[in-house]
């Protein structure tokens, strides 16, 4: 036991033993077009007054954290919330790395539009099946089952690895990019994906074994 302690120590000291990988998941502030209720999508709409204060207490929340790589999308909502909550945390040296892999849904003919406009135009039962269906895509648009696979080789391409080696991984992206990477990591149905509410600001910390399947999950 002594040796197997001492063994455990000097391989601590010296990086050879990796400790337990963190994987943050936040998506971006309210944008303004979240703020009115419009299908945003792949258009490019800045963070509101309330989406910069959300972006700022994401980075409070992340204090103390140590990370070594971000990711997050090529829109300004999702890159802007990362300045934000770097600069608010500290760590704005921190090496981001921008990808559309990581982009909201595209939402196609309903990008624009007032949501509740929608509904009267096309009927209720029509949009919820655009909105929370796991397959079913909007014209000209992508379904989530579209959007995961877009994020996921990318995931396991560029994170994973990473993730593998014990590191820490801070991902700012969006409501369905992330619903991707989740029904992933928590090896959720289709059916079950789609009840799957990620709200804008809330951090949500993974620690993964080796392997990494998931050991603990926190919001903040």
């Amino acid at each position: 036991m002594y040796i197997y302690k001492l063994f455990l120590y000097k391989n601590l000291i010296s990086g050879d033993i990796n400790h337990m990988p963190q994987l943050v998941l936040v998506r971006h502030g309210q944008s303004e077009w979240n703020k009115e209720n419009r299908f945003t999508g792949w258009i490019d709409i800045p963070l509101s007054e309330q989406g910069e204060e959300e972006a700022r207490n994401v980075g409070r929340k992340l204090r103390g954290f140590k990370f070594d790589k971000a990711f997050s999308s090529v829109l300004q909502r999702a890159t802007k919330t990362y300045e934000i909550a770097a600069y608010e945390a500290g760590f704005m040296d921190l090496l981001l790395e921008k990808d559309e892999a990581l982009n909201e849904r595209m939402y196609g003919d309903l990008q624009g539009l007032n949501k509740d406009e929608c509904r009267k135009k096309f009927g209720d039962e029509q949009v919820h099946i655009w909105r929370r269906s796991y397959d079913v895509a909007p014209p000209r648009g992508e379904s989530l089952k579209n959007t995961a696979e877009r994020v996921l080789p990318y995931y396991k391409n560029k994170i994973e690895p990473l993730l593998k080696k014990g590191k820490n991984i801070l991902i700012v992206a969006h409501g369905n990019s992330l619903r991707a990477l989740v029904m992933h990591l928590e090896k959720l149905t289709g059916e079950q994906i789609v009840k799957v509410e990620i709200p804008t600001g809330v951090p949500i910390v993974y620690e993964l074994d080796d392997n990494l399947n998931i050991v603990s999950k926190k919001e903040l």
